[in-house]
């Protein structure tokens, strides 16, 4: 019940979000920066949602993944024509394409391919390089304060080794143990790092200007 609650939430705030771009592609004169200040405001509802889900049940539901691909995508097109269009397909291809290499080698879930991309529609391919790079730096921060609190350091740290190992002489192949198809694999719930990374290009956003 709760997580159908927070779900209605989340599309009132995309649906708030459509009602801006809508209002502002009929405006004339609005800047570039206060276009883009809109799909950023998108970015981090859709990255903020996924990640309480996740933390809350373990799995980022695809009404908010592709309900978030959808706004972010007809938005940009309605607001930017063709340029848009391209803007947001190349984003979410960009960062859905990096976090989708960790997912064939069953190091990352499909919930965080599909909010990662989402994420990257909204921020367009300059944001998404850039959300890409700080929620891998915020994935590597949590994963140690997580090992810490779970007495499992060392472990996680000699496992880390291991797969640089196997990766170095095996390529893309998937671990025979240390995998997400493990069921005594440690998981942590990554829609957080892949938050805290769109929170960090928010700010950086703003600080070069951004309105």
């Amino acid at each position: 019940m709760g997580q159908e609650v927070r779900i209605q939430r989340f599309g009132s705030a995309l649906s708030w979000l459509s009602d801006a771009v809508r209002i502002s592609s009929n405006q004339q004169g609005g800047s570039l920066m206060t276009t883009e200040s809109l799909f950023m405001a998108g970015a981090l509802i859709v990255a903020g949602v996924g990640a309480i889900t996740d933390v809350m049940t373990r799995r980022i539901p695809n009404k908010v993944t592709y309900l978030g691909m959808m706004v972010a995508i007809a938005g940009r097109f309605a607001l930017q024509g063709w340029h848009g269009l391209g803007s947001a397909i190349g984003g979410g291809l960009i960062a859905g394409g990096a976090f989708l290499v960790l997912f064939l080698i069953h190091a990352m879930g499909a919930g965080d391919v599909k909010l990662i991309t989402a994420v990257g529609c909204f921020a367009g391919p300059g944001g998404a390089i850039e959300i890409v790079l700080a929620s891998a730096i915020a994935g590597g921060i949590f994963a140690i304060i997580y090992s810490l609190w779970q007495g499992r350091l060392r472990t996680v740290l000699a496992n880390a080794g291991k797969l640089i190992r196997f990766h170095a002489t095996a390529g893309a192949e998937v671990h025979p143990s240390l995998n997400l198809s493990n069921p005594l694999a440690a998981r942590m719930p990554y829609g957080v790092a892949i938050a805290a990374g769109v929170l960090y290009s928010v700010l950086a956003f703003y600080r070069r200007g951004g309105i």
